[in-house]
């Protein structure tokens, strides 16, 4: 079993690849058997503020969407690639705004920046760091986005402790990621394509919003919720027919979730302590 470290070096070298050739980027690749997977995505190009060179192809919901986003608030992106969701993010807090993107790849935080100043950007900012070591002070944001990225943080635990203290008093976060439903063969998990494309790290759903709630956060809700479609070519490499049907009446499988969750502030307090 690889270690914490292991897994992240495999994350980060994934995702400068991806960087440094987006050719190759998105949740989607090809398998040793030259089987075609692609199961993630949501279409961005509509969307105020869309930037596309940086659109790589890698998230797996449209949090920007449901972040109740407001003019002049401070929004952190955790896991902000090449900086999409900052910039639609950017749209809807305005120029009196600030927009903060944290990745953990330099190469994306690299790229994220050049795509900034070609926008003349000003108040978008770009940080080199690991979302379970978060480098933002205590209640720096209003809103935290993040897109398919907590799924590839072996310790979610860590990193939504993080969040909840970045996160202002009264604040919330609109977090798109992928969880899974039943039980999924080990032979999906153990592809590390599909590890680096944000699939078999995946957390059991419930186990999932348990740790968003140990974490502090209230009023917990899933905002919007879809079972990823993977080709009947990969079900037939893993599954058999009777757990082909399972999965295909969505009882057991992939999800991307848009969940949200809110930093109460001493207004909403019943006790002194929930705020801390």
């Amino acid at each position: 079993m690889k270690t914490e470290n292991e897994l992240k070096n495999m994350v980060r070298e994934k995702y400068a690849s991806i960087a440094k050739n987006p050719s190759k980027g998105g949740c989607c690749d090809t398998d040793s058997d030259g089987i075609e997977y692609s199961f993630i995505g949501d279409e961005y190009g509509d969307k105020v503020g869309y930037v596309a060179d940086a659109d790589l192809g890698l998230g797996c919901g449209l949090p920007t969407e449901f972040a109740k986003i407001k003019a002049g608030q401070t929004v952190v992106d955790l896991g902000s690639g090449a900086g999409n969701d900052c910039f639609i993010a950017r749209a809807e807090t305005g120029p009196n705004g600030k927009v903060i993107g944290l990745d953990f790849t330099l190469e994306m935080v690299e790229k994220a920046r050049v795509n900034a100043k070609k926008m003349n950007y000003e108040n978008v900012e770009f940080y080199l760091g690991e979302i379970d070591h978060n480098p933002l002070p205590d209640n720096t944001a209003d809103v935290v986005v993040s897109n398919c990225v907590f799924n590839l943080i072996p310790n979610r635990k860590k990193a939504f402790a993080e969040t909840f203290r970045i996160i202002k008093p009264g604040g919330h976060f609109s977090i798109s990621d992928v969880v899974t439903l039943g039980d999924i063969p080990p032979q999906l998990r153990e592809e590390a394509e599909l590890y680096a494309g944000c699939v078999s790290g995946a957390m059991n759903k419930q186990e999932y919003l348990e740790t968003i709630e140990a974490a502090g956060f209230k009023n917990i809700t899933i905002q919007k919720e879809r079972q990823i479609n993977i080709s009947p070519e990969i079900l037939d490499k893993y599954l058999s027919e009777e757990k082909k049907q399972i999965w295909n009446d969505a009882k057991v499988g992939i999800f991307s979730i848009t969940v949200y969750g809110e930093k109460v502030g001493p207004e909403d307090c019943c006790e002194p302590a929930c705020c801390n």
